[in-house]
């Protein structure tokens, strides 16, 4: 153990000094490829985007799915199955709206939702490729999360005008 980086002073707690910046609270998370970030996106029914939000690569999707719908009128919402959950759906439901949700594997009874809507859901898989064709964001050259989200309302802007 490095001594430097803890004191134990006289009262018996220890103290340790500030963090000297990093990647916590930047949207860059650690895995077995290197370093990656994820982007939530919410779209509208043209494929225009409406809401971002940066999270480090190893945070589960469900995790930021209620706040990508807040304050959103919604009627049909169409995500993958990195998004089935109850709490998720009961969400929806309260707002108004109807989960096109797959059910994941792991529920022992399937929830049936409707196939030929859920096969709209390709305007967020396009909008990823067209916001891919920006190397800014495709390579992330933005070291800070709120620069590099900066850089997404950006992309979002630039391809809504098209």
């Amino acid at each position: 153990m490095n001594t430097s980086l803890l004191t134990a002073p006289s009262s018996g707690h220890i103290s340790i000094p500030p963090a000297q910046g990093g990647t916590e609270n930047q949207a860059i998370g650690h895995s077995r490829g290197g370093l990656s970030c994820k982007i939530h996106i919410l779209v509208d029914g043209l494929g225009n985007p409406l809401r971002f939000i940066l999270t480090a690569g190893q945070v589960a999707n469900i995790t930021k799915a209620i706040d990508l719908l807040t304050d959103t009128a919604l009627d049909k919402v169409l995500a993958d199955k990195a998004y089935d959950s109850d709490a998720f759906r009961a969400y929806i439901a309260e707002a108004g709206g109807e989960a096109v949700i797959p059910s994941n594997r792991s529920r022992a009874i399937a929830i049936p939702y409707d196939q030929d809507i859920y096969k709209e859901r390709h305007l967020v898989e396009c909008f990823i490729n067209k916001i891919k064709h920006f190397r800014r964001i495709a390579t992330r050259y933005e070291k800070t999360a709120l620069s590099f989200h900066s850089m997404l309302c950006l992309c979002g802007a630039m391809i809504w005008m098209r």
